[in-house]
């Protein structure tokens, strides 16, 4: 669970960054969250966008992407949705 200092932080860090997944009309399927799980363990921190045709709610996206991969949901913006998960090799280091 983040505290509210660390996830400030995380926000900080995921402001630069540009989207890695797009997630379209299919929704969620196994091929997605192994490309998201992927991605987690080589980045800890991910944007992904949700685009217009998918249907789906971007918050209630995030939680069960999070939930499914054992990520941490950091924010939603409009479309975009920021997830972390801290990988073996510590990349970012969190404040305490």
């Amino acid at each position: 669970m983040l505290r509210g200092k660390q996830r400030s932080y995380l926000k900080s860090l995921a402001h630069s960054l540009e989207p890695v997944m797009q997630i379209g009309k299919n929704g969620i399927t196994e091929t997605v969250l192994k490309q998201i799980d992927d991605l987690l363990t080589a980045r800890e921190l991910i944007k992904i966008n949700l685009l217009n045709n998918s249907m789906l709610d971007v918050k209630e996206t995030a939680n069960e992407i999070a939930e499914q991969l054992g990520a941490e949901y950091v924010q939603s913006i409009g479309n975009k949705i920021v997830l972390y998960r801290e990988s073996k090799e510590k990349l970012i280091d969190l404040p305490k």
